[in-house]
This record gives structure tokens, sequence and C-alpha cells, in this order.
């Protein structure tokens, strides 16, 4: 007798069949001695594929069995990816490259990539809570949107021009949480990472301290300007400026944040337009004219280090054009 081992109940294929079997013979009398009904033929063909049924689903799957359960969405550590391909379910595409120890956007003219946000990236893929997939079947990768005709993000991973791995990231099982599996493998997991941080466009990925400057040396804008020497700063008339609104000042250009690139289209209007306030400031790496304008009631800012425009956000755009002129040049402090 053939038992079947499945989720810890053994079956009897022999049992079921002989149960069947009897019931069929009870059921079913021979239209006269010696001949076998219609009728009968047809239930024993009914308890024959009754039994291949039983056999086909209770059948100890081997294969399966002997699959180890955990596998590495990443083959390898982190640390020798230097490449990363991303698309979205929009077709949008995009790719970061790692120099030395700094991420680009070669689809933005080299410009610097948000390095946190990449590590944060790769902390996520290789660093899963669980060992466990929760599933493993091709409907799974399917209703999970894991598959790699129906994803939501695609994730390819290079180092020195060899593709490592590709991981498709789906639906969220929660909070923060996202269906994750490795193409060619079977098992899909659930990892800590949100979908929204792996973005397939490329201004998404800048870095948004692109344009900060921490130690400015000299400010010069059209209607003032201020000089460190010694220590001490002084507007271009000789004049101590008012020190809130100086550290207010500093602090803007420290902290000045770009909310990624402007569109291609507002990218030509803007190269035609006048800047509302035009800051040429010194430090130690160097001398920038930093440029800010408003067209269609928002607000970007260009630097003269890079030839494109820049997403501006009211905040910082205010607390740089909201300096008041005659505090910051010490005229006021006199009288």
């Amino acid at each position: 007798m053939l038992q079947l081992w499945s989720g810890g109940a053994v079956v009897s294929v022999a049992g079921y069949c002989s149960l069947a079997a009897k019931n069929t013979a009870a059921a079913t009398l021979c239209q006269r001695p010696g001949t076998v009904s219609r009728p009968v033929i047809t239930l024993l063909l009914t308890f024959l594929i009754q039994c291949g049924i039983v056999a086909a689903v209770y059948w100890p799957q081997q294969d399966l069995a002997q699959r180890p359960l955990h596998q590495p969405l990443l083959p390898s550590g982190p640390d020798i990816i230097d490449e990363i391909r991303i698309g979205d379910e929009y077709d949008n595409k995009t790719t970061l490259q790692k120099v030395g120890e700094r991420w680009f956007l070669p689809d933005l003219e080299n410009l610097p990539a948000d390095s946190d946000r990449i590590d944060k990236l790769l902390d996520s893929i290789t660093g899963q809570d669980s060992d466990w997939p929760i599933a493993q079947s091709i409907v799974a990768r399917q209703r999970f949107q894991v598959a790699n005709y129906r994803y939501q993000r695609s994730l390819s991973f290079l180092a020195e021009g060899k593709l490592l791995a590709t991981v498709y990231l789906g639906t969220s099982p929660g909070f923060r949480k996202v269906h994750a599996r490795r193409k060619g493998q079977d098992a899909i997991y659930s990892i800590v990472f949100n979908t929204f941080d792996a973005p397939g466009i490329s201004g998404a990925w800048l870095e948004p301290r692109l344009l900060q400057i921490r130690t400015p040396l000299s400010i010069t804008a059209d209607s003032y300007s201020l000089n460190r020497d010694s220590g001490e700063w002084l507007s271009g008339v000789g004049l101590a400026p008012d020190p809130r609104e100086l550290e207010a000042l500093l602090a803007a250009l420290r902290s000045l944040q770009v909310d990624g690139v402007a569109p291609e289209d507002v990218q030509r209007e803007l190269s035609e337009a006048e800047a509302l306030l035009v800051l040429q400031v010194r430090s130690l790496a160097g001398t920038t004219t930093l440029e800010f304008f408003t067209v269609q009631e928002k607000h970007f800012v260009s630097s003269s280090q890079y030839t494109l425009f820049f997403k501006l956000s009211a905040y910082d755009f205010d607390r740089l054009t909201g300096i008041d002129l005659r505090l910051v040049s010490g005229e006021a402090t006199t009288q």
C-alpha cells in the first residue's frame, strides 16, 4: 500500500481507492452477469482520475523539500557594487555609478548622487530581516508584482560591468515593507523598505546638498557686500552687520538644499529669464555665483559650477531673498 506524506498528514492512496471502489460497486449494478454497464465504466474512469489527482497532490516533492529556504537577494556584499540600474512600472529608467567613494548620475551630466539614499537602498536589499521566504509560486509572483514582466521596481546591481543580480520590488505587505524577489529564484521575501525610496527618475537621486557653501569668506549681492577678515565680518562700507541677520544668511548658505532638476521645458525658459537675486560667494573651494529665479510661481536656482537649473523650496528661496539689506550691511545698527 502506497502512503504519501504531505503537511504532517499520511494519505493512503490504496485505501482511498479501495473505499472509492466499494462505493462505486455498491452504487451501480451490472445490467446482466458478465457484462459491465456504461455507468460503471464512467464511474471507474472517474475513480481512476480521482486517484491520479490524489497521487499528484500528495506525492512528496523532493526537489522543493531539498531546496534551501534562504536564497539571498544579492550574492555578495554591497561594497563591491559600483553600478545600479533602476526601472519602474512606468518605464522610467536611471543609472547610478560609483567612482571612488562617491556616486554620480551619468544621465544628468554626472552630477553627484545622494549617497545616503543609495546606502539605505543597499542595506535594505542585503540585510533582510528574515531568512524565510513568504512564498515561492509563480502565482505569488504575479500577485505580489515581483515577476519579470510585472513589477513596481527593477533593480540591477553590477560590479566592474558584470551583472550580479536583478531584484524586483512589488507590493507592500505593511508599513515600510515591500515584497522582493531575485530574478532566477523562486523565493519571495518581505523586506524593510519603501518602493518610493527607489525612484526610476534621475533627478530624484540628486544630492540635495549640492549647492551648500559651508565656509564663505565673502558674499556679494546687488545691494550689499560682506567680507570676513581676521575672523570678523564687515560690510562693504566698513560697518559690522547685524549679528542675527548675518547668521541667518550664513545658515541659509550652509543648509541650502535643492529638490531636483527643473523640467526640460522650464530649463529653456529659465535660460532666458532674469534672476531675482544674484549672490557671488567666495570660499576656500573657490568662487561660486548663485542665481535665484521664480517661474510659474515655482522657485529655482542655478550655480556657476553646473549648467542645469535646480528646483528650490519656497523655504530656502525666502531665506536668501528675504535678507534685510540694511541690517546685513550694518546701516541699521548705526542709527
